[in-house]
């Protein structure tokens, strides 16, 4: 996929790259809340069930402290990334961009020729033609059906497909739902149509924070200076012209055709220097690279670093101490999230002592029944209706001294809705004497699901209260 001119090899340009991303990102954000393994998806945030589900396993709201390690990993992942490249988030990956090229180049210029060239995003359609104004009026319908569609899209991650379409059904019931779906729709078609690259540009705070990340090695597009010239004095423009500029500068490169400048989607002449609205989609090397290549040149405008391309001191150093420490804290991070994510419990259990103490009862043939209440609060995490039971593990040496008086059998609970039970334990065993004060025993309770006893189970801690020696002595 490269051609060969006068010696000089032109590599596939940059923009079909970015294409090709911009694909592989848009089906996979298409397909993968279709994708269910056992009724979880790969990511939903469900406020309408309370559940979150994370890598195809359901979680309660009750453990949505595994959001902030999420939202940690985008946001180092993407400082990360501004720090090796620029912001290669904004020109690669960012839904703005990768919405903008589908209208831009794709709606308005491949398919209805509104635009002339893809190469020149700097000359706006004439509006004053008729059929321009239809075209335009054709352009903004299609993208309006893929706004509603990337609208749909969005919230597929908190209400999933299977749901969404049967809300919509009954839209009447559903009102919120179906007004996010247009309200965000409306935007689309606002921003990507009306506002278009501004949004980068005075909108996205991103723009704002990028210069705090950046230091001498980060990657980014660049004009070479050292072989095309000083175009830029400051702020000012010097030369307009490559006689101008071979005049002052006998030795520059620069062919001044500004094939790099008409095709920046954010209006800007990169030979000025680092500017706050370059999103690094490398368009302007992939035009240098051509206008160039013609020339049996290399490129003038590069995707490297100050310190290689201005400064001129060496090779850019890519595994510095800075993304070693970014990696260093990503890592961890996955692995706390793994880790966090590996502990689910799935089932949820409180367990409250119940307000009286304990009981005491004299049976007839002379033994001292014990009994102690509780309230088991509990809540099925999983798909379906399951039945759950419990056993008691007292202390070593106690085996089998304290029993499960009720619940006498197992008891069913439906997915997402808290059951209350009162749960009482007996024992008609002397399991201390002490005769000043109550002995505080400590248990553990082991809950499961009947059949999946070795998935879903969990264990509490609780006590056991036994009466002092004067309490049993006085039962009746």
């Amino acid at each position: 996929m490269s051609t060969e001119k006068k010696g000089i090899k032109i590599p596939t340009p940059w923009r079909i790259k970015r294409y090709y991303a911009y694909a592989i990102a848009t089906v996979v954000s298409l397909v993968l809340p279709w994708i269910t393994i056992n009724g979880n998806h790969f990511f939903l945030l469900s406020f309408d069930k309370m559940k979150l589900h994370l890598a195809f396993i359901q979680y309660d709201m009750q453990e949505l402290y595994l959001m902030p390690f999420l939202l940690m990993l985008m946001f180092i992942g993407i400082f990360g990334m501004t720090v090796m490249g620029g912001r290669v988030f904004c020109g690669w990956v960012c839904p703005q961009t990768t919405f903008r090229v589908i209208y831009r180049d794709l709606i308005e210029t491949k398919l209805l020729g509104l635009r002339k060239r893809i190469k020149n995003k700097q000359q706006e359609p004439d509006m004053t033609k008729p059929e321009n104004k239809v075209k335009r009026l054709i352009a903004i319908g299609i993208w309006s059906v893929l706004a509603i569609i990337a609208a749909s899209d969005f919230l597929w991650y908190f209400v999933p497909p299977e749901d969404f379409f049967r809300y919509l059904g009954n839209f009447s019931d559903h009102l919120v739902l179906f007004g996010s779906v247009i309200g965000i729709a409306a935007f689309l078609i606002y921003d990507i149509v009306f506002l278009k690259e501004n949004f980068c540009i005075y909108v996205c705070p991103y723009s704002r924070i990028q210069s705090v990340l950046y230091d001498e090695h980060t990657v980014m597009a660049l004009y070479n200076p050292h072989r095309g010239g000083v175009i830029y004095d400051g702020h000012k423009k010097k030369y307009s012209s490559q006689k101008e500029l071979l005049a002052d500068q006998p030795n520059a490169e620069c062919t001044a055709c500004e094939s790099c400048v008409t095709v920046c989607p954010t209006h800007i002449d990169i030979r000025q220097g680092l500017q706050l609205e370059c999103i690094n989609c490398l368009e302007c090397v992939d035009a240098c690279t051509t206008v160039m290549g013609k020339l049996g040149k290399e490129s003038l405008v590069t995707w490297s670093s100050d310190y290689e391309v201005i400064e001129q001191k060496g090779k850019t150093k890519y595994f510095r101490p800075k993304i070693i420490g970014y990696m260093s804290v990503l890592v961890a991070l996955v692995f706390a999230l793994g880790y966090m994510g590996s502990t689910k419990e799935h089932m949820l259990l409180n367990i409250n002592k119940g307000t009286r103490l304990y009981s005491v009862k004299k049976l007839p043939d002379g033994k001292v029944r014990v009994e102690n209440d509780y309230i088991f609060l509990l809540q099925n995490t999983e798909n379906k209706p399951m039945k759950f039971y419990f056993e008691v593990i007292p202390p070593k040496g106690m085996e089998g001294k304290i029993k499960i008086a009720k619940p006498s059998k197992p008891f069913t609970a439906v997915p997402g809705i808290k059951k209350k039970k009162i749960v009482a334990l007996v024992t008609t065993e002397k399991l201390a004497d002490n005769d000043r004060k109550d002995t505080i025993i400590p248990i553990k309770i082991r809950a499961y699901a009947l059949g999946h006893e070795d998935k879903i189970v969990v264990f509490r801690d609780s006590i056991f209260v036994y009466p002092k020696s004067t309490i049993l002595q006085k039962a009746h």
